[in-house]
Parts: C-alpha cells; sequence; structure tokens
C-alpha cells in the first residue's frame, strides 16, 4: 500500500544533516564534488516538520507517494535491512503525456519489467510526486537498490536485451532529455530525538 512523505532535496549534505532532528531516512550522493548532480541529498519523511524548510536550504520539497515495489516500505526497515547503494533516478513525464498516465505506465508496465530486468536489486521504490511545493518539475524517483555500488553499476541489467527493452519503456512514460542523471547514494536512517 502507498504510503505518503516528505521529500526534500539538498544541493549539499550539509544542510541535508542539520535537517529537523526528527525519524528520517537521509540518501546521500557518494560522488565528491556533487555540483554536476540534480542534488546532493535526499531525506525521506512523515514528519510536517520537513516542511518548515525553505527555499534557502534545498532545492526541492514534494509530498510523494511511496510504492514498494521489491522488498517492504522503507519505513519498515531496520538498519540492517536498508538498501547499501541506491540509483536515484528523477522522472519527467514525456511531453504530451499528463502525469497521470506517466506514473500508471511506470507503476503498472515499467516497475514488472525493471522487476524481471533488474534481477540483482534487493530494493525498488517508486515514489510518486503527487505534490511540488517548490523545486524542480519532477513527477518521480525512482530508488533501484542494490547491495553493493559495484553490484548497482555492473548488474544493473540481466542482459543486454534487457537494457535495450528498460531503455525502449522508459521513452514510452519519461523525458529522456529533460530528466536528471541519476544519483548514487549511500542510505542512513535517523531517529527519533
Amino acid at each position: 500500500m502507498p504510503v505518503l512523505k516528505l521529500a526534500a532535496v539538498f544541493a549539499n549534505r550539509r544542510d541535508a544533516q542539520e535537517e529537523t532532528g526528527e525519524e528520517h531516512l537521509t540518501f546521500n550522493a557518494i560522488a565528491d564534488p556533487t555540483d554536476h548532480l540534480p542534488f546532493a541529498s535526499l531525506v525521506l519523511s512523515a514528519s510536517p516538520k520537513l516542511i518548515a524548510l525553505n527555499e534557502q536550504l534545498c532545492v526541492g520539497m514534494y509530498l510523494v507517494s511511496e510504492r514498494a515495489m521489491l522488498n517492504r516500505p522503507l519505513d519498515e526497515l531496520s538498519h540492517g535491512d536498508l538498501p547499501a547503494s541506491v540509483g536515484i533516478f528523477p522522472v519527467i513525464a514525456k511531453p504530451g503525456l499528463d502525469a497521470l498516465s506517466a506514473d500508471t505506465h511506470w507503476r503498472e508496465v515499467h516497475g514488472p519489467l525493471a522487476l524481471k530486468v533488474h534481477s540483482a536489486m534487493t530494493h525498488y521504490y517508486q515514489l510518486q510526486i503527487v505534490h511540488r511545493f517548490f523545486g524542480p518539475a519532477w513527477h518521480g524517483l525512482a530508488l533501484c537498490c542494490f547491495d553493493s555500488e559495484q553490484a548497482l553499476r555492473e548488474k544493473m541489467y540481466s542482459s543486454a536485451e534487457g537494457k535495450r527493452q528498460i531503455t525502449q519503456d522508459i521513452l514510452t512514460f519519461a523525458d529522456t532529455k529533460n530528466s536528471p542523471r541519476k544519483v548514487v547514494a549511500e542510505v542512513a536512517k535517523s531517529e527519533s530525538s
């Protein structure tokens, strides 16, 4: 069942670390520097305190619906069950396709295909953006999770044909020219203080 959360994206990790003190997950880009990435950190939380952050602190603020496509919802994972390496793919709907139609295809067609083709994934989440408070006009964030950065980089696709199928399917619902590049990240869970 989808779960609503707030998602804040930050240009630098320091601002994300100084977030709220409430329970949250932080996905930090492993790249250094991060200037070439769409964001350096993504914070997911159910706490309404996150909404108090403003545009001086974060790049974007969104209300997202988390769909756990593979594994349990993120809130249910203990520290030991969290994914080791996460490829975060911001998604913009294909021009001429409304956000709802793009999301339906992403959920009903692309999701099952991704589970088949990305057979080394340990977790897979689709974060549908249901409201943008401010920030880039993205429609979703795909979280493709693997047991290591090496597995993410080398075992993303089970075959060359699988890679071709994923690429062709993405073209049916996503704007590949304007969707930002992926962010490879590590995840950390912060408990309530």
